[in-house]
């Protein structure tokens, strides 16, 4: 249980990291939301080397951190609502669709992105911010698999450098 707590602290600190990275970045090609979507690494990581559990909690002490840090309330509403339910897809395709890392970063990405949309039609209690979806699922693909295939190696080196990792998860 100790090794377990320390894992998932190294994996939220390394998301922590990871977002403050991406926040060096400037919004690509002017489409507000446009990100890399770094942290989503050791989210996907946590999916498949411990649970949705797990990785609910690393997610929201990521975005609240994150979002304090480097962010405002909206920062935060934005990227709890996308992150939310990327995670609610992310382990319903890990689980039900047998979908390798890659599958499901992808997966993440483009309902990360679903998510903040539906927020920001709350906000700016108009549909047309919807538009935007097109652009950002494109990004949230190509993202996902980067993400993705970084994700599978990294899982591969995990379970190879510490043992207790090694079963799969079911």
């Amino acid at each position: 249980m100790k090794k377990k707590t320390a894992y998932l602290g190294v994996l939220c600190g390394v998301a922590i990291v990871l977002g403050y990275v991406e926040s060096l970045f400037p919004v690509f090609v002017g489409v507000p939301g446009m990100k890399l979507g770094l942290p989503n690494l050791a989210i996907v990581l946590i999916l498949y080397l411990y649970s949705w559990k797990e990785a609910l909690a690393v997610s929201v002490v990521r975005v609240l951190v994150i979002g304090f840090l480097f962010g405002n309330g909206f920062s935060i509403a934005f990227s709890m609502a996308g992150g939310i339910l990327s995670l609610i897809c992310m382990e319903l395709a890990r689980r039900y669709l047998k979908l390798s890392c890659t599958g499901v970063s992808m997966m993440g990405g483009v309902t990360h992105n679903l998510g903040q949309i539906g927020i920001a039609i709350l906000v700016v209690e108009n549909v047309r911010v919807a538009y935007y979806f097109s652009v950002l699922a494109v990004s949230g693909l190509v993202t996902g698999v980067l993400i993705g295939i970084l994700c599978s190696d990294l899982l591969k080196r995990t379970r190879k450098a510490i043992p207790e990792l090694r079963e799969e998860k079911k």
